[in-house]
């Protein structure tokens, strides 16, 4: 879909996606990045006005973080700290210009790392925040140790160290929801990847934290989201959320890849909340 410069109203896509998947509309999307994480494009209106031609009540900003790093180094994958204010004043003018079309919240896609995450609750209440998600692209602290999740291993111990920090991040209490939580493309032991994912899905479960299927790993075809996966999250009574993680104004409102989301629920007995609840930012844990 498009953006216009004078026009947001839904399109006809849209209406024709409604009329025929009148049960279960995508009415709600938390997971959208900005330019400032350096791997996304498109002015933060353009997804806006998407997201409202694609039928959404409420539309999420979250984009990667700003983190209280070391003055010497400089993440490349997300916001630094001094464009936090352009963010949340940018996203609190759009709120206002369409607040009779859409519901705009204000969030970050954050990693758990022990070391900074009080600091980091600290510095996101500089400005107004609705929510975050947890989103642990790397392990441990990224800085000094940065080590990616989101390789294909066969190693137990990388599944069992991302599982363990994935759950570590959730017991804060401070996240909305895990975002791909299958990020790590295990391809080892079948009875290792069921005894460590399905721990990680136990932990979400007793914390009544939704698991999100990720719309970017549909349509750019990656190895999440991971059939096994949601198969095991099905068994578990697992509630799901889907996250359109648009890095692209025309993914605000990813219709086509949101069907294939909504086969995978059908398909794996999955409890598919439309609208998460938004758990509110503590300023410590």
């Amino acid at each position: 879909m498009r953006s216009s410069e004078n026009s947001a109203e839904m399109s006809e896509q849209a209406k024709q996606y409604l009329n025929s998947n009148p049960a279960i509309p995508m009415v709600c999307n938390l997971h959208a990045h900005t330019y400032r994480c350096n791997h996304a494009t498109g002015t933060e209106e353009e997804y806006v006005q998407n997201a409202i031609q694609g039928g959404l009540k409420t539309f999420g900003f979250s984009d990667h973080t700003p983190m209280p790093f070391p003055a010497d180094y400089y993440s490349t994958f997300r916001m630094h700290p001094e464009q936090q204010e352009g963010y949340v004043t940018t996203l609190l003018a759009l709120r206002e210009k369409y607040r009779d079309r859409i519901d705009l919240k204000i969030g970050y896609e954050v990693e758990y790392y022990p070391r900074y995450f009080n600091r980091l609750l600290r510095m996101l209440h500089r400005f107004p925040v609705d929510y975050i998600i947890q989103g642990q692209h790397m392990l441990y602290n990224e800085y000094p140790d940065a080590v990616y999740c989101g390789i294909s291993t066969k190693d137990p111990d990388f599944l069992h160290t991302f599982v363990s920090q994935s759950c570590e991040g959730m017991q804060t209490g401070a996240f909305t929801y895990l975002a791909h939580p299958d990020l790590c493309d295990f391809r080892g032991s079948a009875v290792v990847f069921e005894e460590e994912y399905g721990r990680l899905i136990e932990c979400a479960n007793q914390l009544g934290i939704p698991l999100e299927i990720n719309l970017l790993g549909i349509r750019a075809k990656r190895p999440y989201p991971h059939e096994a996966f949601f198969r095991l999250a099905g068994q578990m009574g697992a509630e799901v959320v889907i996250g359109c993680d648009a890095h692209a104004a025309e993914d605000a409102c990813d219709l086509t890849s949101y069907r294939k989301a909504l086969q995978m629920i059908d398909r794996f007995h999955l409890k598919y909340l439309p609208k998460p609840g938004l758990r509110p930012v503590p300023e410590s844990v």
